[in-house]
């Protein structure tokens, strides 16, 4: 008896510990909300962002620069927004910083452009190049371009050579590495965990599989590489050199000729940069807070130079909730960015059924009357970039052209989805091609033996058993080989017959080969070289589109999601107003801890195990 009272005892503290836990949290959601919501009008004057006549626009760009942000929680995203996370690990997107680049320039209240590019990690030369171009079209209106920094990276200094003034740290950091591709192989660690690597693939070049298999890059995956590697290389010396005005052969790739000229430099890296005419001089922040104050004058602090900063200037000219008008004839954008994955994913990663989705709407809107399919993908899922690629199909049978976008990357899957496009459009640096499939998988029935642990039983068929703790049977093997044999002819065929050519030339030019698209489309993958705007007026024209405007095809948001958007944005602007400091506390510091990401790493799932996938295009 004592035992049972014992256990409903148990039973009933349990019970009651989660009802209280309950009670509060949903009290204390309702406090927050109110309280909110009360700091609200009371900073409601205090939260005004305006312009200041003669300012400097700051232009602080952080992280990666991509076309479409990944899917993150309401709550994550606004606790980046209100304490300004300005890691490299945040996300710009790059249609907002064109938008930002051209208002400015036609704004009376900017006077001049400053580049703050300390944080910024790249997101590819394609995107890169875009700003650079925005960049000199701004220098059109006579206001200067200021590019300052303790140090610039290879990324960031692409930007910062088109400036008219390039300032460095005396004590700063400037040198050119290059690309390269120094992947990490696993044959020998694999093999002392005795696991058993199955691999199946067609294509000489089709390399993503080989830091499985090999302890060492192949020859054609060398070769390949280089290839690559050196035509986008090429490209980075051209731009930046012209936009420098000096010589592409001034980049010291040799250690030898680096060390003449450092040597002439005593060995200091800001010397070496102003000597090699990289900069423009060496200043202290204090020297080019003064440079500024004298451009444009002091701030109501008086503390620095008069200016708005990138992220306010885009709250004022692209509001969050913009009107759209509901009867015009649009061109429908669809964002295809990351890796393919089957099923349902969030923004950034590819999902076959929720890009489907989107291609979908698009299809069923009256109002699109043709679709741009804007990629950024590597790759991914046979089976799920087959899934988008059929609804595409579906898009064109209902008469509305599409025209593929191919952004930094576009290959593998990334170039599947893309294929059957009216027109693809590709950046003269996007990495596409890498036609190819592989399946591959571990076994570890040895590391097993090794432990005494072994599987044993029977089955109805001889497929019964099949897994990663049985040794694979060579007619299994023989199998899924000759199923990724089809697969890889079905791709050829697939290219061959949407680009007008025999799968003879295909398969010449795929074997998983990669391409930038300069090469591409002298090999016949891509049609034309240019950019996002250049495939909207392309598919324009395909559907005789004389007035129109472009539309983002977005999921529909829940009624949950579409609160909680609200209820953090207007929370964001209320901490923007009152909470913002120059020096976080140590208790902002712990609450921006807390913030973590909660997307989980991108697992393959492919449901037949058959991937299209180039690891190789990654910088």
């Amino acid at each position: 008896m004592s035992t049972g009272r014992s256990w409903t005892k148990s039973l009933f503290i349990g019970l009651w510990s989660i009802l209280n836990f309950c009670r509060k949290l949903f009290f204390n959601l309702i406090f927050i909300v109110i309280f909110i919501g009360f700091l609200s009008l009371l900073m409601k004057d205090n939260n005004k962002i305006i312009v200041p006549n003669d300012s400097a626009l700051v232009l602080k760009l952080s992280g990666s620069i991509v076309i479409e942000k990944r899917g993150v929680d309401p709550f994550e995203e606004f606790m980046q927004e209100a304490f300004e996370d300005d890691s490299q690990n945040s996300e710009t997107l790059l249609q907002d910083v064109l938008l930002t680049i051209e208002n400015a320039k036609q704004d009376n209240r900017i006077k001049v452009l400053v580049l703050d590019l300390q944080q910024l990690a790249g997101g590819g030369l394609d995107k890169l190049e875009q700003i650079s171009q925005a960049l000199d079209n701004f220098k059109e209106s006579g206001k200067p371009i200021y590019a300052v920094g303790d140090s610039f990276t290879q990324n960031q200094y692409y930007l910062a050579s088109h400036a008219d003034h390039l300032y460095l740290n005396p004590m700063g950091f400037l040198l050119f590495e290059g690309y390269g591709r120094y992947p990490t192989y696993y044959k020998s660690a694999l093999e002392k965990i005795k696991a058993q690597t199955h691999v199946f693939k067609v294509g000489t070049y089709k390399s993503a599989i080989e830091p499985y298999i090999r302890d060492d890059m192949s020859d054609a995956a060398k070769e390949a590489n280089q290839a690559w590697l050196s035509a986008i290389w090429s490209q980075y010396k051209n731009n930046v050199a012209q936009a420098r005005g000096i010589s592409p052969l001034n980049f010291d790739e040799k250690l030898e000729d680096f060390m003449v000229k450092f040597e002439q430099a005593d060995g200091d890296f800001a010397q070496y940069a102003l000597q090699n005419n990289w900069v423009d001089a060496l200043k202290t922040r204090e020297e080019i807070r003064q440079e500024l104050i004298s451009l444009v004058g002091e701030n109501e602090s008086g503390m620095s130079f008069k200016q708005i900063s990138y992220r306010n200037y885009l709250k004022i000219i692209n509001p969050p909730l913009p009107n759209i008008s509901t009867d015009t004839q649009k061109v429908g954008i669809v964002v295809a960015k990351g890796t393919i994955l089957n099923g349902t994913q969030k923004p950034g990663d590819i999902g076959g059924d929720s890009t489907a989705e989107l291609l979908v709407k698009a299809r069923l809107d009256d109002n699109i009357k043709s679709v741009v399919l804007y990629v950024d993908s590597p790759g991914g899922s046979a089976f799920a970039s087959e899934i988008i690629r059929q609804e595409v199909e579906n898009l064109q049978a209902a008469g509305k052209p599409v025209v593929a976008v191919m952004s930094t990357y576009a290959a593998s899957g990334g170039y599947w989805i893309s294929a059957g496009a009216d027109q693809i459009w590709a950046a003269p640096s996007t990495i596409t091609g890498s036609i190819g499939i592989f399946g591959m998988f571990l076994t570890f029935e040895n590391t097993l033996d090794y432990l005494g642990i072994h599987t044993d039983g029977v089955g109805t068929t001889e497929f019964s058993g099949f897994g990663v703790t049985q040794a694979l049977d060579p007619r299994m093997g023989q199998i899924l080989q000759r199923g990724i044999e089809h697969g890889y002819d079905q791709f050829i065929s697939l290219v061959a017959d949407k680009r007008n050519m025999t799968k003879e030339q295909v398969d010449g030019i795929a074997q998983g080969r990669v391409w930038i698209g300069d090469t591409a489309k002298e090999l016949g993958l891509v049609d034309e070289l240019g950019y996002l705007e250049d495939g909207i007026k392309a598919a324009a024209q395909l559907a005789n589109l004389e007035r129109y405007d472009t539309v983002y095809v977005q999921r529909s948001l829940t009624g949950r999601e579409l609160f909680f958007k609200e209820l953090f944005g207007q929370a964001t602007v209320l901490m923007d107003g009152a909470f913002k400091t120059s020096a976080p506390s140590p208790f902002m510091n712990f609450i921006k801890g807390l913030a973590v990401d909660m997307d989980t790493a991108a697992k393959f799932n492919d449901p037949r195990g058959v991937y299209s996938f180039c690891l190789e295009c990654t910088l």
